[in-house]
């Protein structure tokens, strides 16, 4: 007896996706081939085409994954108290986020930053980013270790245009002068973050 459409449609995608998730593990993001991931699931071309638009569509699924990911291991970690905290605490999301050129252009463009947000699952984990950042900033606050002044999900969307700006930075200028984006975000935290 076949397989149901939609059954057999959520393997061969599930397949292209694990597909492209082994390539990218042994060679990265901005090295996955279409050709590499459809033999890799053992399917045609047009089936690939049949799930996603282009290569940009399976790399975001695979990125937004990983952001969960690592969105879920900020939300575990311990609140932060100081800018520097706040700093050390979203390495996770923004040492990923410095990994590879691929890896940023995804999560800016699909994220609705750069325009109408392409993958749910880009756009909503910057939604979560914004919420975890706002509770450790909202707690830090009233404890008087960080500003009160503004309301904390205004200064968790300021955070993440600082993480924005020196991932940015990170990929434009000479690699071997900079410190990580995690250690180069410090001042901007502090003087935003800061008491008054």
């Amino acid at each position: 007896m076949a397989q149901p459409v939609q059954t057999r449609s959520r393997k061969t995608r599930a397949a292209l996706v694990q597909a492209a998730a082994t390539l990218v593990q042994a060679q990265g993001y901005e090295a996955l081939r279409i050709d590499e991931v459809v033999a890799g699931a053992g399917v045609a071309k047009g089936t690939y085409f049949a799930h996603f638009t282009d290569k940009d569509g399976i790399l975001a699924e695979l990125i937004g994954e990983e952001m969960t990911h690592r969105l879920e291991q900020m939300a575990r970690a311990p609140a932060p108290s100081t800018p520097g905290e706040v700093a050390q605490a979203m390495e996770p999301v923004i040492g990923f986020l410095a990994t590879e050129r691929t890896v940023f252009d995804i999560v800016m463009r699909y994220s609705g930053g750069m325009g109408p947000a392409g993958n749910p699952v880009i756009a909503d984990g910057i939604t979560r980013q914004v919420e975890i950042l706002a509770n450790w900033i909202g707690a830090a606050a009233q404890a008087g270790l960080m500003r009160a002044d503004q309301d904390p999900a205004l200064l968790a969307e300021g955070v993440q245009a600082f993480v924005a700006q020196v991932v940015a930075l990170h990929f434009c200028t000479d690699l071997g002068s900079r410190r990580p984006p995690s250690q180069e975000i410090v001042p901007y935290l502090d003087a935003w973050l800061g008491v008054r």
